[in-house]
């Protein structure tokens, strides 16, 4: 007679039935997390697909617009210029993670940089900077902040005429005799009317409103890239801010310089270090035409005079513009210059990928050991320094973290580009 052990015979139902929700579950977390971390919009070559390095094989599918569209273009099998092109990624080809973008690009070849270069800009309008107190008949006061501007704001016209410079400012203060000023202000996106009445300064002998203003800007900083054909380039990797505000400023126009290196302040935790250097040439190199989130942007004067081209770039071959589906987590070398004019190639590794920002989408950490016994890693002036994996050109370094000066943030090159498209 065969005796049962029903505890034991039901223990092993429970487990099979907990490895088997387990294998059910499993699919479905796997897909919320690639939901989260995977991006919403990618580029692909014309005549390829979409292939993702995940870990778990996720495939692109067209939803069923785009199939109909495959259908009517025939002989293509990826996405359709000018059509609204979606797909939905699957895991193991089954589970849906999430409805993506696609759009059809061509190759781009850049050559990449890794020369320091300095920016001159003349901002679009003047930005407060800080407030001070007007020694007025009546006592202390400060006009402007009893008019309500703030500091980074933007004036951009007193009286409905532009102001382009601290000269025109002061003029229009001088002229006015106390009389109210009509000023227009931009506040981020937001355009203001205000009215400031100036007061007469019994020490200074001169109508004054409190304000301090600037409206010019100077740097160093790297160059990542530039087109072999139109000359349009890229760099920094991050916007140029006010020094004392922090806020982001409007290009009014700007020139890119020649800068040589003359050495650099090691970082330090809690210490961020930095290049040093001189502008080394009385001609520009160039002219800039945007100052953006993600960098800025210009042409490089070569068709006037190509000796800037042999004096100022290393003979480098242009190199693919990798996607940033193409970019993987390990190895890498940027490009930078931390003596001098002339860039070397340094050891760095990827640990970590971000799609969800324009700007902060690797972070690496310098591994190369004559760059840490040199800088300690990352320092300022060398945003911009392109880097490098698999023979493409895949980002640029950006921000360095203060605590941990060996590491960094970079960008996509794919999400710079995007800006040198709009200069050309």
């Amino acid at each position: 007679m065969k005796i049962i052990n029903h505890k034991k015979n039901t223990k092993s139902r429970n487990v099979l039935a907990l490895l088997a929700g387990l294998l059910m579950l499993s699919p479905a977390v796997s897909s919320l997390y690639y939901a989260e971390k995977l991006a919403d919009q990618y580029s692909v070559r014309r005549g390829e697909s979409l292939a993702l390095g995940t870990v778990l094989p996720i495939r692109a599918v067209p939803t069923a617009n785009t199939a109909a569209a495959v259908a009517n273009n025939p002989g293509r099998n990826t996405t359709i210029p000018g059509y609204t092109n979606s797909y939905q990624l699957r895991l193991f080809s089954c589970f849906p993670v999430k409805q993506v973008q696609l759009q059809t690009v061509d190759s781009v070849m850049l050559v990449p940089c890794g020369q320091p270069f300095g920016v001159r800009m003349l901002m679009d309008g003047i930005m407060v900077i800080g407030f001070g107190e007007v020694a007025s008949p009546a006592g202390g006061c400060c006009p402007a902040v009893e008019t309500g501007i703030l500091e980074g704001d933007m004036i951009k016209e007193i009286n409905h005429e532009v102001i382009t410079c601290t000269d025109d400012f002061k003029n229009a203060v001088a002229q006015s005799a106390g009389n109210p000023l009509e000023v227009t202000v931009q506040r981020d996106e937001e355009i203001l009317n205000l009215t400031l009445s100036p007061e007469y300064s019994v020490i200074e002998r001169c109508w004054q409103t409190g304000l301090w203003v600037r409206d010019s800007t100077a740097g160093i900083g790297t160059l990542t890239y530039y087109e072999p054909q139109s000359g349009a380039f890229g760099g920094l990797g991050h916007p140029i801010c006010d020094a004392d505000t922090g806020e982001f400023i409007p290009l009014g126009s700007g020139v890119a310089d020649s800068v040589t290196i003359s050495g650099a302040i090691k970082g330090q935790a809690g210490n961020p270090g930095q290049l040093q250097g001189y502008f080394s040439a009385e001609e520009s190199i160039g002219t800039l035409d945007y100052n953006s989130r993600c960098g800025v942007f210009g042409h490089l004067n070569f068709t006037e005079n190509p000796e800037n081209q042999e004096n100022f770039l290393s003979a480098r071959d242009p190199v693919p513009m990798g996607l940033k589906q193409e970019i993987t987590l390990g190895d890498a070398v940027i490009l930078t210059t931390v003596q001098g004019t002339e860039p070397e190639e340094y050891t760095i590794r990827i640990t970590a990928l971000d799609y969800s920002d324009d700007t902060q989408n690797m972070i690496i950490e310098v591994t190369d050991e004559r760059l840490l016994d040199l800088t300690g890693g990352i320092v300022q002036g060398m945003s911009g320094s392109p880097i490098l994996q698999n023979g493409k050109l895949i980002g640029a370094v950006t921000h360095v973290f203060v605590s941990q000066p060996a590491m960094g943030y970079a960008i996509f090159a794919e999400n710079m580009y995007a800006y040198t498209q709009s200069s050309n």
